[in-house]
């Protein structure tokens, strides 16, 4: 990872970054499981509700080049239908930091950037003093048609950073898929650990 640099993106940083970010958000979420068909100006709308004070974004370099970006903030911050699943489940949304995206161009996985986008969030959250570190990943069918033979879950990394999976506690949202003609709802799992 000698080559990688990692670095705390400011808000004015973010902003003169956002189509940057939004570019390498529509090319990694285009693969499975997400299978996303982004939209420039969707994601810049999306990415500009992290401009908030409890949120970090982590940016990994290549020389000038944003190769990878992961956010968070928290809970009570971001999307209602987020903070709902997880009060129902009896936490305290105030307590939780969610980290977002975490996406990673192919070429750079394998090199220690996904933990170390996990190490940055997660201190940012016990500098804002919170409880919890949290995240929802899209949950597929194991039999989708578009699952490459070759796919392998991130279950094992996520457990091996400290994250469980909270059976039963799930949200939704909507996108369009790369194969469908119109948005449709899909289901996310939560994932939790203590910070």
């Amino acid at each position: 990872m000698s080559d990688i640099r990692i670095k705390i993106l400011d808000h004015q940083a973010i902003k003169q970054s956002l189509d940057a970010l939004a570019a390498l958000r529509i090319r990694v979420f285009y693969d499975f499981p997400y299978l996303y068909k982004g939209d420039l100006a969707y994601e810049r709308e999306y990415l500009s509700h992290y401009l908030n004070d409890t949120a970090v974004f982590v940016g990994a370099y290549d020389g000038d080049q944003l190769v990878g970006v992961a956010t968070a903030s928290a809970l009570n911050k971001h999307a209602d239908a987020f903070s709902q699943s997880l009060e129902l489940a009896g936490y305290d949304p105030r307590q939780l930091l969610y980290c977002g995206e975490s996406v990673l161009l192919p070429e750079y996985r394998g090199r220690g950037i996904g933990h170390r986008f996990f190490e940055e969030r997660e201190a940012h959250g016990r500098k804002l003093g919170l409880t919890y570190s949290c995240f929802s990943a899209v949950v597929r069918p194991d039999d989708h048609p578009l699952k490459p033979a070759n796919y392998q879950p991130l279950d094992a990394f996520w457990n091996k950073r400290g994250y469980q999976r909270l059976e039963g506690v799930m949200s939704h949202f909507s996108w369009q898929d790369i194969d469908q003609p119109s948005e449709t709802e899909k289901p996310m799992q939560f994932w939790l650990k203590p910070l």
